[in-house]
């Protein structure tokens, strides 16, 4: 559980939690809404900060009118949520601090920066924005005026909904994957409500730091992605040219948060503020991975409504747990309804997807699953690699109250007395090849 604290900026209380215990302060400025609780909830992002924690005392705060804060009317300009980062420091013990400003995070930081140079040990921008506007004059921003009332006008019933373009334009490398849908849509609607999301991006749309960036005197490092979909490379360029001494790095990719791959963005901050840079640890092993998600999840939660749909999948949660417990399985993560579980073999997976599968329907509900054996990374209590890639498109596969798995299982489980039925060649999205794919027969 998050040691949530709560700083005194005026008459606003600012949610802020601390990570890590380094040398070095930093003050992460995340981007257009966040909830401290919920994001700590995505293992990328809590890998993330965990990481930034190795070196550094990592304060994390929601931004007034936003996740765990006071509510505010309306929005408040740059220079009013600025005094939430002095606010944040105080609290916290902090004469001074690196800034990591990310998105609309930037700006931010950049005015904090060039306001109180004294309390400012570095700047750090990543994804960091100049203007949102797009036109003639600044041809490098988000949006035109006309795209951006067309997407105001859309908000409210878009708004805290699963299936939005979030993973789309934030981070690419992702796939969109039903539980990081759910998850991305969860944080939008604990971060704000629509009316709230619509005053905190008016205000963003008006934001133009260029006249700000020329004055900034402190040691700045900016991180851009070349492919950025959010928030245009020129952006970090721009930069680059404008402030002072400013180190510009270019990383390849196309991810506006440096969450997902976070290796080379980790390790040019941590060369930047200590003057080391030390490699990630990761491990490599061989493990199944099994997938399992609620099948018509957002048509049951509509029907069912809010309290009930929570009872169901704490219900759910609970069996899932349990025969993950039964059958030897790790969990890595959930988010939403869906769960990414481990074995050290893959006949015990398979009895674990199918096992879940029976106990759910006591709750009406049905469940699909994904099975594949491969080579995974294992860093800290997260898992990467392609095998995590291909589990993830084999359940995608199945079918209600379905057990798949990729011929990989099948041929690894021969003799034990397992039987399968073979669902043909697919290609699965992401993933190079066409890969047989068989359903786990009862």
């Amino acid at each position: 559980m998050l040691d949530v604290r709560f700083a005194r900026s005026g008459d606003v209380h600012v949610a802020y939690h601390v990570v890590g215990d380094g040398p070095v302060d930093i003050v992460y400025v995340q981007g257009a809404w966040s909830h401290l609780e919920v994001e700590w909830e995505l293992p990328a992002y809590r890998r993330f900060c965990e990481l930034l924690g190795e070196f550094a005392r990592v304060m994390v705060f929601d931004k007034r009118g936003m996740g765990m804060s006071d509510r505010v009317p309306g929005a408040t300009p740059l220079d009013v949520r600025m005094d939430d980062i002095r606010a944040v420091m105080d609290d916290a013990g902090s004469e001074s601090a690196a800034l990591l400003g990310n998105s609309e995070g930037g700006p931010l930081s950049m005015l904090f920066a060039a306001a109180h140079p004294e309390r400012t040990e570095a700047l750090i921008l990543a994804g960091g924005e100049i203007r949102e506007r797009r036109d003639a004059e600044w041809p490098w921003g988000e949006a035109t005026e006309e795209e951006f009332e067309a997407s105001m006008a859309t908000l409210p019933e878009q708004w805290g909904k699963p299936g939005g373009r979030f993973i789309e334009y934030f981070a690419p490398s992702q796939d969109n994957t039903p539980w990081l849908m759910d998850w991305s849509a969860r944080l939008q609607r604990n971060a704000n409500t629509p009316s709230g999301a619509e005053a905190f991006m008016r205000m963003a749309f008006g934001i133009d730091v260029r006249d700000i960036v020329p004055t900034i005197r402190v040691p700045t490092l900016i991180l851009h992605s070349e492919g950025d979909r959010l928030c245009h490379v020129e952006n970090g360029r721009y930069l680059a040219r404008e402030i002072p001494g400013a180190r510009y790095v270019e990383l390849p990719g196309a991810d506006h948060l440096p969450w997902f791959e976070p290796d080379r963005a980790i390790g040019e901050i941590r060369e930047f503020l200590t003057g080391r840079r030390v490699p990630i640890t990761s491990d490599r092993v061989l493990a199944t991975v099994l997938f399992t998600d609620i099948v018509g999840s957002t048509d049951r939660a509509a029907l069912a409504g809010d309290r009930r749909w929570r009872e169901l999948l704490e219900a759910h949660n609970t069996i899932v747990r349990s025969q993950l417990g039964r059958f030897r399985g790790v969990e890595v993560n959930t988010a939403g309804d869906g769960f990414l579980a481990t074995f050290d073999g893959p006949a015990r997976a398979i009895q674990c997807g199918r096992e879940i599968g029976r106990q759910v329907k006591q709750l009406d509900l049905e469940v699909r699953a994904g099975v594949h054996t491969g080579e995974v990374e294992r860093v800290g209590d997260d898992v990467a690699g392609i095998a995590i890639h291909i589990g993830a498109r084999v359940a995608e596969l199945a079918g209600p109250g379905e057990v798949y798995v990729s011929g990989t299982v099948r041929d690894l489980v021969a003799g034990s007395g397992l039987e399968f039925a073979d669902r043909g060649s697919h290609e699965l999205r992401g993933v190079p090849g066409e890969w047989r794919v068989f359903a786990a027969a009862e």
